[in-house]
């Protein structure tokens, strides 16, 4: 039997009317740094080299709608990101031009949407790590 290929993760890509700006804020957000640009792409990647985030130029970007609905374009994913203090990472994210989004699904969890639409949820984990 032939062993199966080595798979690794590189990164999530998501799509952007400018992908600069919307790199621009999320290297804000995480602290990442920038690995590779170039005109419509970005990647940027935590500094221990695991899986980052590229950016792409989409010029037919459409925003999605969250919470779903069926006349509009649906979220396809989202980003969950952990962070140690919920309100002053919501605080944080707000001051680099995100917004929160009207509807919260969870006490504990805040969606907010990234410059372009993208909804992304911050969270404080309180269970196990395992």
């Amino acid at each position: 039997m032939k062993p199966q290929p080595r798979f690794t993760l590189a990164a999530t890509t998501l799509d952007a009317p400018n992908p600069h700006e919307l790199a621009q804020f999320y290297q804000g957000l995480l602290g990442w740094l920038v690995r590779k640009e170039e005109s419509g792409w970005v990647e940027i990647a935590a500094p221990d080299g695991s899986a980052g985030l590229s950016f792409q130029t989409e010029p037919f970007f459409t925003r999605p709608q969250w919470p779903s609905t069926r006349a509009e374009q649906q979220m396809m994913m989202h980003l969950d990101i952990e962070v140690d203090d919920l309100s002053a990472a919501v605080e944080h994210a707000l001051a680099l031009g995100a917004t929160v989004a009207d509807f919260q699904p969870q006490a504990d969890v805040r969606v907010l949407f990234d410059p372009a639409g993208h909804p992304f949820c911050l969270f404080v984990r309180t269970g196990p790590t395992t």
